[in-house]
C-alpha cells in the first residue's frame, strides 16, 4: 500500500475541506431550494440546522478520518470495537459518494458548457425568456451532455491522479481564491441592479407565512423543514466520509472544531453571496423565484447582458463557477479513490483508472434523465431528482446520524476517544458540557425531521 499523504499546509487544508463543501451545493442547489421555500425564513431554518446539526458532526467525522488515518474504508474498523458491525456503513458511504458524483458530474458540465456558450456570445441580445429556452434546449442535447460530463470526469480524475498535494491540493487553492474574489465582484453589480429591491427583500427579509405555505396555498412547512437539513448536510458534504478523508491527511497540531468553524464560516459565506447575486437579479429581470434547479442557468446570463463587458464577466463567472463545481468534484473523487487504495490495496494509478469507468457509466442515466428518459419517474420524481433525493435528504443525514452515535456510543468509539482526539492540538476546543446533546438531542432531531419529511412527501 502506497504511503499515505499529507497536507502541505494548513490553508490547504482548509481551502480544499471548504472546497468539497463549497460547490453546487451553495452556487447551484442553495439559491433554487432557498427560493422554493420561501426565502429569507427558509434562509434561517438552515442556518439553525447548520449550526446545532452540520457543525458538530463535521467535528466528529473529522476526528475519525484524523484518528483512524483511512478513508471510510477502513476508519471504522480502527477504531470500533473489535467484534462490532460500525464498518458495515462503509460500503453505504462509498455508494453515496458514487451516487453524489452520478448527478454532480453531469450539472458541472452544464457550467463548462454555459461557459463556452458565453464565449461565443449565445446569450447576446435575448430576454429572459430567449435565455431560458437555451438551458431547454441544452437538456435535449444527449450527446453534447454527455461530452461535457465526460470532461468534467477527465479533469477530475487528471487532478487526482496528480496525488494529494501536487494535484488535489495545488488546484483547489487556486480555483477556490478565483472563485471567492469574483463572486465579490458579481454580488456588488447584482445588488446595483435596477429593479433588484424587491429580490432583496424576499432574500434577507424573513416572512414566515412563505415558509408554511407555497404560492398557491400548499401546505409545505415539513417538507421545508426537511429540505433545510437535507441542505446542512448537502452543502458540507456530511456523513459519506468526503469530509473524514480530510481529516485523515492532516496533523493533530489544531484541535477540530476551529477547523470545522473555519469552513462552515467559509461555506456559508459563499451561499449568501450566491444568493445576492441571483435573487436580486430575479426580480430585475422578471425571473421567478421558484424556477427550480434551472435557476442558476436562467438568471445569471439575464445580468451578464446588461454588464459592461457583460461576456467577459460572464465566462469567467461560469468558468469559475465550474471550478466550484470541480473542487467538490475533485474532493468526492479523492476519496472514491481512496477507499478503492485502502480497500483493496491498489495503486493511485489503478484506483483512478476503475473508477473513471465506473462514474462515467452511471452518470449516464442522469443524462438520459433530462431528454431521451424525461417520462420515467420513480416515486413521483425524475432520475437525477431521485438521485438527489438519495444522498441528501436519506444517506447524508442518516450517514450523519451514524458518525453521531460511533463518537458518543459506549458500543462504538466513545465519547472520551472522540474529546480526546477532537481536543488535540492548539484552538478552538469541542465543549465537554455538549456530551447530553449530541449524544441524544442531536439524533433525536435527525431522526424526526427525517420522519417527518417522509410523511410530508409520501404520506400526506
Amino acid at each position: 500500500m502506497e504511503k499515505r499523504e499529507t497536507f502541505s499546509s494548513r490553508l490547504g487544508f482548509v481551502l480544499i475541506s471548504a472546497g468539497c463543501a463549497i460547490g453546487l451545493g451553495n452556487v447551484w442547489r442553495f439559491p433554487y431550494i432557498t427560493g422554493k421555500y420561501g426565502g429569507a425564513a427558509f434562509v434561517l431554518l438552515y442556518l439553525l440546522f447548520l449550526v446545532i446539526l452540520g457543525l458538530p458532526v463535521m467535528v466528529m467525522e473529522l476526528a475519525v478520518g484524523r484518528a483512524s488515518q483511512r478513508s471510510i474504508a477502513l476508519s471504522f474498523q480502527r477504531l470500533e470495537p473489535k467484534g462490532s458491525k460500525w464498518h458495515w456503513y462503509s460500503y453505504i458511504g462509498f455508494a453515496g459518494n458514487y451516487l453524489l458524483m452520478m448527478f454532480y458530474t453531469v450539472i458541472a458540465g452544464w457550467l463548462l458548457y454555459y461557459f463556452v456558450k458565453m464565449i461565443r456570445r449565445d446569450f447576446t441580445g435575448l430576454d429572459a425568456g430567449g435565455v431560458a429556452g437555451q438551458f431547454t434546449e441544452l437538456m435535449g442535447k444527449t450527446g453534447t451532455m454527455t461530452l461535457f460530463m465526460l470532461i468534467v470526469v477527465c479533469i477530475g480524475m487528471f487532478v487526482c491522479v496528480q496525488g494529494l498535494r501536487n494535484g488535489v491540493e495545488r488546484v483547489n487553492k487556486l480555483m477556490m481564491l478565483c472563485l471567492l474574489a469574483l463572486m465579490a465582484v458579481l454580488a456588488v453589480n447584482s445588488v446595483l441592479l435596477e429593479g433588484a429591491g424587491e429580490g432583496l427583500r424576499f432574500y434577507l427579509q424573513p416572512n414566515f407565512h412563505n415558509l408554511v405555505y407555497d404560492t398557491e396555498g400548499n401546505w409545505i412547512l415539513g417538507e421545508a423543514v426537511f429540505a433545510a437539513m437535507g441542505q446542512a448536510f448537502f452543502t458540507l458534504s456530511l456523513g459519506i466520509g468526503a469530509i473524514a478523508i480530510f481529516g485523515s491527511y492532516i496533523g493533530k497540531e489544531h484541535r477540530l472544531a476551529g477547523e470545522a468553524l473555519r469552513i462552515g464560516v467559509l461555506d456559508t459565506c459563499v451561499a449568501f453571496v450566491a444568493g445576492l447575486i441571483i435573487f436580486p437579479a430575479c426580480s430585475a429581470f422578471g425571473v421567478s423565484t421558484g424556477e427550480g434547479p434551472a435557476l442558476v442557468f436562467v438568471t445569471l446570463p439575464n445580468i451578464f447582458n446588461h454588464m459592461p463587458m457583460g461576456r467577459l464577466w460572464g465566462a469567467a463567472f461560469f468558468l469559475f463557477l465550474s471550478f466550484a463545481a470541480l473542487s467538490t468534484v475533485i474532493a468526492v473523487f479523492e476519496n472514491i479513490i481512496s477507499f478503492t487504495m485502502d480497500r483493496w490495496g491498489s495503486s493511485r494509478k489503478q484506483a483512478v483508472a476503475v473508477n473513471f469507468v465506473g462514474i462515467s457509466l452511471l452518470s449516464m442515466p442522469c443524462v438520459l434523465g433530462c431528454n431521451i428518459w424525461s417520462e420515467l419517474k420513480i416515486l413521483g420524481m425524475d432520475i437525477s431528482g431521485i438521485e438527489d433525493f438519495l444522498v441528501s435528504q436519506n444517506i447524508l443525514p442518516l450517514g450523519s446520524l451514524l458518525y453521531v452515535l460511533f463518537c458518543t456510543s459506549r458500543k462504538g468509539w466513545g465519547w472520551d476517544a472522540f474529546l480526546s482526539e477532537a481536543n488535540q492540538g492548539q484552538g478552538l476546543a469541542f465543549p465537554k458540557g455538549v456530551r447530553a446533546y449530541v449524544s441524544y438531542v442531536l439524533p433525536a432531531i435527525v431522526l424526526f425531521v427525517f420522519i417527518m419529511g417522509y410523511w410530508d412527501k409520501f404520506g400526506g
